[in-house]
C-alpha cells in the first residue's frame, strides 16, 4: 500500500479548524470556571474552582440584580418588538416584492442608504424625540426604537417572496380577494420559515443590547438583562463572580432559542438566492 503523501495544506486547514475552536470555546470556558468561585480563590481567571457545587454567586445574582425582573422587562420588549418587526417586515417586503408602483426603487434604496448612517449621529435626534413623546425611562422606548423594517429583514421575505408562485396571487384575484386578504390569507403563512429566522436574529439582537436601555431607561426598576450585570461593575473594581454567574443565567433562554430553531438560520438567510 503506498503511504499518504505529507499535504501542508491539509495539514493547515486543520490547526486553523483547532484554532478556530479554541477561539469559540475559550470564552464560555472561562465564563463557566469564574462563575462557581468564591471571592477568596485569587488564582488565575483560567483554573477551575474549588467546587461546581458553589452556587452563592447565582443566589447573589438572583437577590442583587432583580434578575427575575429583567427578564420580564426583556420579555416584554422583545414579545412588542417582534410583533412590529413581523408585521411592519412583511408588509413592506409584500408591498415592494409583489406590488408595481412608482418610486418602489428609491424606496429600497432609502433604506440601504439608512443603514451606512452610524447610528451614533442620529442619537441627539433621537433622544430628544422621544422625551418629546414622554417615552423616555418606560418600556416603550426602546419597544418603538427596536421595532422598524430594515434592511435585513426586507431582503429576508423578498427572497421567500419570490418563490412563492405568482399565480396564487392571480388565483385569488380572479376569486375577488383584496391585496391585504391576499398578504394575509397566503403571502403571510407562507412566510413562516422566513419569520423564524427574523425572530432568532432579532432575538439575540434586542436581547443584547446595552446602549438603548442604558440610555433610555435609568429607572432602577426598568432593568434588563443587559443593564442587570452593570450592578456587579464598578468604577474600580467588578466583581467577576457574580458577573460570570448573571451570564451564564442570561446565556439560558437564548441559547434554548437557537437549539430550537437553528434550522431556520442559514435556510431563512440563503433561500432564494437560488431558485429549484
Amino acid at each position: 500500500m503506498q503511504a499518504k503523501r505529507f499535504d501542508p495544506i491539509h495539514v493547515l486547514k486543520y490547526l486553523l479548524l483547532v484554532l478556530a475552536t479554541f477561539v469559540v470555546l475559550f470564552p464560555p470556558y472561562v465564563v463557566l470556571v469564574n462563575a462557581f468561585k468564591t471571592e477568596n480563590e485569587g488564582s488565575s481567571p483560567f483554573a477551575l474552582p474549588e467546587s461546581f457545587f458553589n452556587f452563592s454567586n447565582f443566589a447573589t445574582v438572583i437577590e442583587r440584580a432583580d434578575i427575575l425582573q429583567a427578564f420580564s422587562n426583556t420579555f416584554v420588549i422583545v414579545i412588542a418588538s417582534l410583533a412590529g418587526n413581523v408585521l411592519l417586515g412583511t408588509m413592506v417586503a409584500y408591498a415592494i416584492g409583489r406590488i408595481e408602483f412608482k418610486g418602489k426603487t428609491q424606496i429600497l434604496g432609502a433604506f440601504l442608504v439608512a443603514t451606512i448612517i452610524p447610528t451614533i449621529t442620529t442619537q441627539v435626534v433621537v433622544f430628544s424625540l422621544i422625551q418629546s413623546m414622554g417615552l423616555y425611562n418606560s418600556l416603550y422606548a426602546p419597544i418603538l426604537l427596536f421595532i422598524g423594517a430594515d434592511v435585513i429583514q426586507i431582503y429576508i421575505y423578498l427572497q421567500f417572496i419570490k418563490n412563492i408562485p405568482y399565480e396564487l396571487d392571480e388565483s385569488a384575484m380572479m376569486d375577488g380577494a383584496s391585496l391585504f386578504r391576499i398578504y394575509a390569507g397566503i403571502i403571510f403563512p407562507l412566510l413562516g420559515p422566513a419569520t423564524a429566522t427574523l425572530i432568532i436574529l432579532k432575538t439575540i439582537n434586542i436581547y443584547n443590547e446595552l446602549y438603548i436601555p442604558f440610555l433610555y431607561m435609568p429607572k432602577q426598576e426598568l432593568v434588563v438583562v443587559s443593564t442587570s450585570i452593570m450592578r456587579f461593575a464598578g468604577n474600580n473594581q467588578a466583581q467577576w463572580g457574580n458577573i460570570c454567574a448573571a451570564i451564564l443565567i442570561i446565556m439560558i433562554p437564548t441559547v434554548l432559542l437557537y437549539l430550537f430553531l437553528q434550522k431556520y438560520i442559514f435556510s431563512g438567510v440563503t433561500n432564494g438566492a437560488v431558485k429549484g
